[in-house]
């Protein structure tokens, strides 16, 4: 995929780009051009530890010194979005970071300023990409597990969100900077849901946040189940904390863990283990590369084949995003309707 005549513009310079963005670059041999920030030093010190030639003082300056034949990277929080593709020109390409807004209004005008310039766009849902998902895909398109019949994401860890002072501020929370990854994982195994159950919650240790702890049940009629079960506040040592994604079908099972989340931030190694008919005891395979920093290339490569013109669109286009972000916003309409009343006796 290393191709000169295609090169990556970063826009922004914070944490994720050097944690999860220029680091997947490196190991998939992407070409990356220039970045740019508000914060010029911050961008010059990503710049020489990641030997990006050119460094721009504004996305102005940046767009202005490009030919066609370039991928922006917008690693932005959501609020920010919509300004940054006003000032593309157009038929560009870009690769938007989650969420794709704050809300499905943000995200039904975001799509609709890329529709209006001709921008080819995909949305940075990148667990979808995660080595170990790829992996667990093949072998359901090779029939080793049957018929799907359950998928279950089970997170319970602690995160020290302090890490993120931005979320703080936000009315909306884990479902949209965390579960989300989730939703469009499930999505990409089994497409659109009839409908979405949710709750999120609060805990009095961190009541400046709108929420740390969800559960989902997305409906996919009555022969499936598909769960995602978060509590990002298990703080009583990194134990008991798991982190897991376990895919059932007719004739074996499926289990990989997401060790990055466990400890945070210093993680655990993943683990990757499946039953099949034919085996009646567990195996466990040895999968190269973890959700960070390598399924950030999958998005990217998305992005990079769609721009040379090998697929028509990426799989994470804008446009299939927002039926991810559809998800989520029924998720948060079903967590502020309640339940049902108990029936009168």
């Amino acid at each position: 995929m290393n191709d000169p005549a295609v090169s990556i513009c970063i826009i922004g310079a914070g944490g994720i780009v050097n944690d999860a963005h220029l680091p997947a670059y490196r190991i998939a041999g992407f070409n990356v051009k220039s970045i740019a920030d508000r914060d010029y030093q911050k961008a010059e010190g990503l710049a020489a530890k990641f030997f990006i030639p050119q460094v721009y003082h504004s996305l102005e300056e940046m767009v202005g010194g490009q030919d066609e034949n370039v991928i922006y990277d917008c690693a932005l929080p959501a609020s920010e979005i919509a300004g940054v593709l006003q000032q593309l020109p157009e038929d560009a390409t870009v690769l938007i970071q989650k969420p794709l807004g704050e809300s499905i209004g943000e995200a039904k005008r975001l799509l609709e300023i890329a529709h209006s310039k001709k921008i080819r766009a995909g949305v940075n849902f990148q667990l979808r990409f995660a080595p170990a998902v790829l992996e667990a895909k093949k072998m359901i398109r090779e029939g080793k597990i049957g018929e799907l019949t359950d998928i279950e994401v089970y997170v319970n860890v602690h995160t020290p969100w302090k890490l993120w002072s931005f979320l703080f501020e936000k009315p909306r929370m884990e479902i949209n900077y965390h579960s989300i990854h989730y939703i469009d994982l499930i999505r990409s195994f089994l497409g659109n849901p009839s409908g979405v159950y949710a709750k999120t919650f609060k805990h009095p240790d961190s009541p400046q946040l709108a929420s740390v702890k969800s559960t989902i049940i997305m409906d996919y009629g009555a022969q499936i189940r598909a769960t995602i079960h978060t509590n990002h506040h298990h703080d009583f040592g990194y134990q008991h904390q798991e982190s897991y994604i376990k895919i059932e079908g007719t004739r074996g099972a499926i289990k990989m863990s997401l060790g990055v989340l466990i400890n945070y931030p210093l993680g655990i190694p993943d683990t990757f283990e499946y039953i099949t008919a034919g085996f009646p005891e567990w195996q466990s395979t040895k999968i190269e590369g973890s959700w960070f920093p390598h399924a950030f290339i999958g998005t990217m490569e998305q992005m990079i084949l769609a721009k040379k013109g090998r697929i028509e669109k990426p799989e994470n286009n804008i446009d299939d995003a927002l039926d991810t972000m559809r998800c989520v916003e029924a998720a948060y309409i079903s967590s502020e309707q309640g339940g049902i009343s108990l029936p009168a006796v």
